[in-house]
């Protein structure tokens, strides 16, 4: 029973970060891999297994989506840096049309 209340602890807590995630999924496979555990034990270990994974995957997904938003950030300023007229004489905006619409060429 000791091991179900520090489960659901940590599911009250702060979410977890990845290093915390990785060592839980990792302590999990020892304890599934050397210790003689009823199937019960076995089934709520890989539950709790599997929202760290899910976890560790949110927590990876986002560093990768931050990553690619910093280099085209990094290729935006190259490209900006190296021609700096090119957005200023591409966009015309028409006064003559009602809507206000800014028109590209």
């Amino acid at each position: 029973m000791a091991r179900r209340k520090s489960n659901s602890e940590n599911d009250d807590a702060s979410p977890l970060d990845f290093e915390t995630a990785l060592g839980g999924i990792e302590a999990i496979v020892e304890a599934m891999e050397n210790e003689h555990l009823a199937l019960e034990e076995l089934v709520t270990h890989y539950e709790k297994g599997s929202e760290l994974l899910q976890r560790c995957e949110s927590i990876l997904q986002s560093a990768k989506e931050r990553i690619e938003i910093i280099t085209l950030r990094n290729q935006n300023q190259i490209t900006l840096d190296a021609t700096p007229n090119l957005v200023e004489t591409n966009i015309m905006i028409d006064d003559s049309d009602d809507d206000n619409d800014i028109r590209l060429f």
